[in-house]
């Protein structure tokens, strides 16, 4: 059964969430250009993983999800397929995958935002919902990628700096 919210004022366009998004991709991408390719793909602190599989489940989740959404699709999440082994290959797929967003997310009416969507076959929320947990797991493991650059003796970007 599809339940529909009714959204009673908007704050927000959909165009201001695609690039709310996309700084927030545009800001893990500089934190995975940060990494030394060893660590990238090694270092890990207090048993979590390392960058590179955070950033592989980032890039599993938001083209796939939104295809799934825009195509009423609730096949199951998967990160199998995709197993870089270099930086390059996760920063090639990184951009294919913002272009996949930006085509699919097009492609959502504003009425289907409020609509609810079993997304995965096992989250079942209002569409918006579901994109802006998108967000939050990004930052969520952006957050781990700081850390890991910090306990390396790194930099990393600014956190405000998203374009």
């Amino acid at each position: 059964m599809t339940t529909t919210a009714t959204a009673t004022k908007q704050f927000m366009t959909s165009e201001q969430l695609l690039n709310h998004w996309q700084g927030h991709r545009n800001l893990t991408r500089r934190i995975i250009e940060t990494f030394p390719e060893k660590e990238l793909f090694e270092f890990s602190v207090g048993g979590m993983r390392p960058f590179a599989k955070l950033a592989v489940e980032l890039i599993s989740i938001g083209g796939p999800a939104l295809k799934g959404i825009v195509e009423r699709n609730m096949e199951g999440y998967s990160e199998e397929g995709f197993a870089p082994k270099t930086k390059a290959e996760i920063l090639e797929r990184w951009d294919k995958e913002t272009e996949v967003i930006n085509h699919y997310f097009n492609q959502i009416s504003e009425e289907r935002f409020q609509e609810t969507f079993n997304l995965f076959g096992q989250y079942e929320f209002p569409v918006f919902e579901n994109i802006l947990y998108f967000v939050d797991n990004e930052i969520h493991h952006r957050g781990q990628g700081y850390v890991y650059l910090r306990a390396l003796g790194i930099e990393p970007p600014f956190f405000w700096e998203r374009f």
